[in-house]
């Protein structure tokens, strides 16, 4: 071999990961192990353990419980760099990517896994009105809307005797809407009983409204049913083949049809990161990079296209897009990287054309204190519902968080607030205003009405 090409092979690869969710978190630490320089871009300095956002919207869990630094999940791995920065172009011929800052990083291998955001069909103008749930940000906005509607109606009690409707509206009936559905009820009919003194929470209607036929149309109708059965018993009203028409402060139209909402709330679709299109290469309806057996786009096999991004099926049917499959893709590209790594050292290849291949354990999904569903598929199938569901899926959800401190902090947290009925992180912050919330108008005193009749008029 000549010593130009010796010394190209021998060179260190370099890998850029595009994205610090479940499946760059877990291609990051695959990677580690291997002779490689790897760079991480978010542009977020933490991890977010996205199947407890709700848990921090609803007031359970504080932020900081259920998210950690980059940095220092990665710390230990001195062969991983993490950058705070934001993608905005790629020249894949040049195998480069380029960032907001204006910098560019070479790659050899590229792993993207920027997930996804939410979708409202072309009426991005109902973002402002109905927030979603995918970032801290939002579950922390949410969290203002829904305790500033319970602030605001004790207020308005108290001064004019009087409030609007305490009426929640959640868009969409899929596992996030179900989700914030029954803890909304759980918060107003539990936690918050006794803390006003002129309004009774529990008095707080909250109602979904689902497009299809069925809510959590992912799961087994028998589950389906189940959860039915739960969010009424939790007082929360479904309402399936509810098509909305539109979205204004205040209310929610369905046709023609006027839905009073002191808080209204948005889980009907995602669509994938921006960046998939970017790539340039070929994309299903929601922004999915359609890629092959091995997550490779077509003609590439040095990118790897990861989690939600990725448009994998399987027997015909999509993966989809939720934190496991992120988590085995992450994995799986990470596996594959080092194999091609390796077959360029001279090894024999082995397992190469091993092509990616999900194992679904199952799907869980917590309706409220207490109530679950749960379609569980290893290591033996099994339809649960009610509290052993419930328990299944809190004890999932603190093994698979990273970080021993986290465990420890949402352990302890959901075991007092069980017990005491009592929840540590009901803040709000940021303004004290409530879209479309219709307050009365004060009286005016016998001082003000002289002041306005003394008062010069003009013409």
């Amino acid at each position: 071999m000549a010593a130009a090409e010796t010394a190209r092979v021998n060179e260190r690869k370099r890998v850029v990961v595009l994205g610090g969710g479940f499946g760059g978190i877990n291609a990051a630490l695959g990677l580690a192990k291997l002779p490689l320089d790897i760079t991480l871009v978010d542009r977020k300095n933490h991890h977010t353990f996205q199947p407890l956002l709700y848990q921090v919207a609803l007031a359970v869990l504080s932020p900081a419980e259920i998210a950690q630094p980059i940095r220092s999940i990665l710390r230990d791995h001195q062969n991983i760099e993490v950058l705070m920065d934001e993608v905005v172009g790629f020249d894949v011929s040049q195998q480069r990517v380029e960032l907001k800052t204006g910098a560019q990083l070479e790659y050899d291998y590229l792993i993207v896994a920027t997930g996804s955001t939410h979708s409202y069909f072309g009426k991005d103008q109902w973002a402002r009105l109905a927030p979603g749930l995918k970032t801290i940000e939002d579950a922390t906005e949410i969290r203002r809307r829904v305790l500033l509607a319970f602030e605001l109606a004790e207020r308005e009690m108290q001064e004019h005797g009087t409030h609007p409707p305490l009426n929640f509206v959640v868009i969409g009936g899929g596992p996030t809407g179900v989700e914030l559905a029954g803890a909304i009820s759980d918060i107003a009919k539990l936690y918050m009983a006794k803390d006003f003194r002129h309004i009774d929470p529990g008095t707080a209607k909250v109602q979904i409204l689902e497009g299809s036929p069925n809510i959590l149309a992912a799961y087994p109708p028998d589950l389906q049913k189940k959860a039915a059965e739960q969010l009424n018993a939790l007082g929360v009203s479904i309402r399936t083949n509810a098509h909305v028409s539109d979205v204004q402060p205040g209310y929610v139209m369905v046709g023609d049809e006027r839905i009073d909402a002191a808080v209204t709330l948005w889980a009907a679709g995602v669509q994938a990161s921006p960046l998939g299109k970017l790539l340039g290469f070929p994309t299903d309806r929601r922004g999915c990079v359609i890629v092959d057996q091995f997550l490779n786009p077509p003609g590439h096999p040095e990118i790897f296209i990861c989690g939600d991004l990725a448009h994998v099926e399987e027997n015909g049917k999509q993966i989809p897009g939720v934190a496991q499959p992120a988590m085995q893709m992450g994995a799986y590209a990470a596996k594959r990287i080092g194999r091609l790594v390796a077959r360029d050292f001279g090894s024999d290849g082995t397992g190469l054309n091993q092509p990616f291949h999900y194992f679904d354990k199952g799907d869980m999904a917590t309706i409220g204190r207490k109530a679950a569903i749960a379609k569980i598929e290893w290591p033996f199938h099994a339809h649960w519902s009610g509290f052993p569901a419930w328990i299944t899926w809190l004890v999932v959800h603190i093994f698979f968080l990273i970080g021993f401190r986290n465990r420890i902090a949402v352990f302890r947290q959901w075991a007092w607030t069980y017990l005491t009925l009592s929840d540590g992180a009901r803040l709000i912050t940021g303004s004290q205003e409530l879209p479309g919330w219709a307050v009365p108008e004060a009286p005016q005193s016998v001082a003000e009405e002289q002041l306005d009749l003394a008062s010069p008029k003009t013409n």
